[in-house]
C-alpha cells in the first residue's frame, strides 16, 4: 500500500479504508481459514483482524514489509481468539485412539484444491492446527512457537510430528472415499 493511502486510512478515510479492506480481505481469510475451526470462527478472527488493523496501523513504522506487518497482526488474533475460546489445547493425548474421524462430509468435490486443504486443516485437534500453521505455513521456529504458545521447544517439535501424522491420515483417508 502507498504512503498516501496508509495516511488516508489513519485520518479515517472511509474510501482508503474501503480499498485496504478489499485488497487484503481474501488473504487474510485464507490465513484465518487455516488457524479456525470453521469458517464462522475464521470471519470472527477477520473482524477482529481488522479491527486490531485499523486501530493500529499508526504503529506501523514504514520499515519491513507492510503485507508482513498485516499477517502478523492477524495471525495474532487468530492466536488470541483461539486461546480466548479455550480451543489451543496443545498437548493433546492421542494415544490408542485411531486419528481418522469419520465425516459426512466428502473432502474433494469440485472446490479448488486449497478449499479441500483448508478442510483437512480445520479437522486437525486446534493445538495441532495451530502449531502446524506457525511452523509449516508462516515459517515460525520452533524457539519462537514455544514462546508464542508457552509451550517447551520439545512440545512445539512433538506436536509438529502428531500434526504431521494427524494430517497425512486424514489427507490419505480422503484420497481412498
Amino acid at each position: 500500500m502507498t504512503e498516501p493511502n496508509l495516511q488516508a486510512c489513519l485520518r479515517g478515510d472511509r474510501l482508503a479504508q474501503k480499498q485496504f479492506f478489499e485488497r487484503f480481505k481474501g488473504k487474510m481469510f485464507a490465513l484465518c481459514l487455516r488457524y479456525a475451526h470453521s469458517r464462522e470462527d475464521a470471519e470472527d478472527i477477520l473482524q477482529e483482524g481488522f479491527v486490531k488493523v485499523f486501530r493500529d496501523l499508526y504503529q506501523y513504522t514504514g520499515e519491513g514489509n507492510f503485507e508482513g506487518w498485516v499477517r502478523k497482526v492477524f495471525v495474532n488474533t487468530a492466536l488470541q481468539h483461539l486461546q480466548k475460546q479455550k480451543k489451543a489445547l496443545i498437548t493433546q493425548e492421542l494415544d490408542g485412539q485411531d486419528l481418522v474421524e469419520e465425516s459426512t462430509e466428502p473432502f474433494f468435490t469440485d472446490e479448488p484444491p486449497a478449499k479441500n486443504m483448508i478442510r483437512i486443516l480445520q479437522q486437525l485437534p486446534a493445538g495441532f492446527r495451530t502449531i502446524f500453521n506457525l511452523h509449516v505455513l508462516e515459517g515460525y521456529s520452533h524457539p519462537e512457537i514455544a514462546e508464542i504458545l508457552g509451550i517447551s521447544v520439545g512440545t512445539s517439535k512433538s506436536q509438529l510430528m502428531r500434526a504431521k501424522a494427524y494430517f497425512r491420515k486424514l489427507l490419505e483417508s480422503s484420497l481412498t472415499s
